[in-house]
């Protein structure tokens, strides 16, 4: 028997078993939909997290102070606007292209009986620039503004529409941060959620009055610096002149630094490391909707092998040889498992779509990615499963002894 005539036969055996053949591959339709929705949503979160990050800036390095990996580290000094200051020494740091000092905490922002719980910000117009800070309208916080202690504001879209349900034509209006009084100076175009949480949820005030008026801090303390190197090239050699500054200035030795830097880079790697298990951990759950639907593939192959009983003596009575009755089993499990598959895939993309649907109406808009590998892994691993649990039903029924297959009844 050739396989032209093999999967004939195998066509014509499902299509008298209509039903029966639309309820064994639904296992493998729901596996294979699953499957890749859910590698969609991993591969899709990854990006957008990944993207996220990308997008908080250019080249940047955080400076903070603190070993992160030393907790043994004694005699911490604060990273201060000394420290900041250093940094920008072209001699000693040639790759560091900008230095933006701040401080942050969360505050309750006021306006018109509506209040927000906020990240408060306290900066310096360096920020604009290393943060790839765009305006919908306004100015940003100016050199005079941080000399003055002024009390401008300039708020992100969720702060706007929570406060004014709205986010264009708020140029001096009053919120109030912590009950005290603030003019709004310009409102900061959406970058949505982000590792660091919401981008939009933020109000940035000048970095002077952030430390004497609302986070009650020293003129010189600060909580980060954040560090733009020069090109994406130098990052590296960034950090190293950035940290043998600070080594320096606090009279460190190497591995007992008392601050902690970290590049984008760095935190793309762990977002990635994290999204990788979490995508792998949802495939696996979903792979085992695609060994159940195997196991019903073996259970109706099985029953199929015993109703033909009659059928497969006849055969093998009329010279059918053991491997001809094989493949033809074995093409009908394999044929079963190939459609479910292909169906599952429309399913998978249908699961996707209505997914990213979800997300963007709850307001985390992301778009789950279907790969090309996702879809070819997942028809392998289903036409595999059907080989697999196909294989012992077809077996069984090679084996059959055309004297005693005949007798059945």
């Amino acid at each position: 028997m050739n396989l032209g005539q093999a999967i004939k036969e195998a066509l014509e055996s499902l299509y008298s078993n209509k039903l029966r053949s639309i309820l064994t591959i639904l296992g493998i339709i729901i596996g294979v939909g699953a499957v890749i929705a859910m590698l969609a949503v991993g591969e899709g979160a990854q990006s957008t997290i990944t993207g996220s990050i990308s997008g908080i800036g250019t080249n940047l390095l955080f400076v903070y102070s603190g070993n992160f990996s030393n907790q043994d580290v004694r005699n911490v000094k604060d990273i201060s606007m000394d420290d900041a200051d250093a940094l920008l020494d072209q001699y000693q740091a040639p790759s560091v292209a900008a230095v933006a000092p701040m401080v942050s905490g969360t505050l309750e922002v006021t306006a018109n009986g509506e209040k927000k719980s906020s990240s408060i910000n306290g900066v310096t117009p360096s920020y604009q620039s290393v943060r790839n800070a765009e305006l919908t309208e306004g100015s940003f916080i100016t050199e005079e503004n941080i000399l003055g202690r002024a009390s401008v504001a300039v708020i992100g879209v969720d702060v706007a529409k929570a406060l004014f349900d709205r986010t264009d034509g708020l140029v001096g209006e009053s919120i109030r941060i912590d009950g005290q009084p603030f003019r709004v100076i310009g409102v900061l175009k959406s970058k949505g959620g982000s590792a660091f949480g919401s981008e939009d949820n933020v109000v940035l005030v000048p970095l002077s009055t952030a430390q004497a008026r609302l986070l009650h801090k020293n003129s010189d303390e600060i909580d980060m610096l954040l560090v733009q190197a020069t090109s994406a090239e130098v990052v590296s050699q960034a950090s190293d002149e950035v940290a043998n500054i600070l080594r320096v200035r606090h009279r460190t030795k190497v591995g007992l630094d008392d601050f902690t830097i970290f590049s984008q880079q760095d935190f793309v790697s762990v977002a990635k490391t994290i999204t990788g298990v979490f995508t792998i951990f949802l495939g696996g759950i979903a792979g085992i909707s695609l060994l159940v639907g195997g196991i019903g593939i073996m259970n109706i192959m099985l029953v199929s092998v015993t109703e033909r009983t009659r059928e497969i003596g006849l055969r093998k009575a009329l010279g059918a040889r053991r491997r001809d009755i094989l493949i033809q089993f074995l093409t009908e499990s394999s044929l079963l498992s190939l459609f479910g598959g292909i169906i599952g895939i429309g399913l998978g993309w249908l699961i996707s779509f209505i997914v990213g649907k979800i997300a963007a109406a709850s307001g985390s808009p992301f778009n789950p990615l279907i790969s090309f590998n996702a879809i070819l892994l997942a028809t392998l691993f289903s036409t595999a499963v059907g080989l697999f649990f196909g294989l012992y039903p077809a077996n069984r029924a090679a084996n059959l002894e055309p004297v005693e297959a005949l007798r059945y009844e």
